[in-house]
C-alpha cells in the first residue's frame, strides 16, 4: 500500500510495527523526514511520478511510502480499554480514517468493524487519520453481533447510536467500559445489531438538519463520552 502525505508518512515511518518497504521524497522535501536506521534510502522523484503514486487530486506533500499494512488486532487485545467505536458497514475510508483521529483524540483505544463491509487499510484512510492509523488498531470480526455479546460478557455497556431514538447521549450518563455503534450514513444501523445494543442515544441536533456526517457524530460521541469515563 501506498501511505502518502506528510503526518501520515511521518506517523508509519516513527511506527517501529510498520514494515517500510520504499520512500519517495521531492527535491525539495528530503530533508524533511526522520529516518531510522533499518528504513529504505529515499528515492527522489518529481511531481508528475507522484501523480502517478498517488490517488488522483490527493494532496501528497512532497512525500510517500510503500508499505506492508499493520497486522489484524484480535478481540480479546483491546478488553483491557474503556472505550471503543464499533462500525456497522461505514464503508467510506476517508470517515474512517477521521473517526480514527478522534479515537486518538478522545482517548478511544480500538475500532472494531464487520471483515465484509469495512474499507481495508488504504493510503486515503491514512492521510484522513493524519497519523492516528498508526496508535489506533481496527479489529475486522467476522460476526458483529457475536463480536458485541463477547464484549458485554467483559462489561462493556453498548450504545448504538440511532436519530430514531427516545433519549440522547448526554442523559444516557454512560459511565465504565463503554462501546458506542454507529452505522453507515442512511441505513444507520442494521436491526440485528440494534438488537444487541443496550441502548440506543440520539445526538439532540436540530430539526433543520436530519443527520450528521458519521465521523463527525464519531467525534461528539467520543467528546462526550470521554469527559464522562
Amino acid at each position: 500500500m501506498i501511505i502518502f502525505g506528510k503526518h501520515a508518512c511521518e506517523s508509519a515511518l516513527a511506527n517501529p510495527k510498520r514494515k517500510i518497504k520504499r520512500i519517495y521524497v521531492t527535491d525539495r522535501t528530503k530533508n524533511d523526514i526522520r529516518l531510522a536506521h533499518n528504513h529504505p534510502t529515499p528515492k527522489i522523484i518529481n511531481i508528475r511520478e507522484f501523480d502517478k503514486l498517488v490517488p488522483h487530486d490527493s494532496v501528497h506533500q512532497g512525500i510517500a511510502i510503500e508499505a506492508e499494512p499493520l497486522t489484524d488486532h484480535g478481540l480479546k487485545s483491546i478488553y483491557n480499554e474503556n472505550l471503543l467505536v464499533i462500525l456497522d458497514q461505514v464503508t467510506d475510508p476517508h470517515n474512517v480514517g477521521a473517526i480514527m483521529r478522534s479515537c486518538a483524540a478522545f482517548g478511544a483505544g480500538a475500532i472494531i468493524v464487520p471483515k465484509d463491509n469495512a474499507p481495508t487499510e488504504s493510503g486515503t484512510m491514512a492521510k484522513a487519520a493524519s497519523g492516528a492509523m498508526e496508535i489506533i488498531p481496527i479489529c475486522k470480526v467476522t460476526n458483529l453481533a457475536r463480536a458485541m455479546e463477547e464484549l458485554k460478557k467483559e462489561g462493556f455497556w453498548i450504545a448504538g447510536l440511532d436519530g430514531r431514538a427516545k433519549g440522547d447521549l448526554k442523559s444516557a450518563n454512560l459511565k465504565g467500559k463503554t462501546a458506542i455503534v454507529l452505522g453507515a450514513e442512511g441505513r444507520g444501523l442494521r436491526p440485528l445489531t440494534q438488537k444487541n445494543c443496550d441502548i440506543l442515544v440520539k445526538l439532540p441536533i436540530s430539526e433543520k438538519m436530519e443527520s450528521l456526517n458519521v465521523s463527525n457524530a464519531a467525534a461528539i460521541c467520543l467528546y462526550e463520552l470521554a469527559s464522562g469515563l
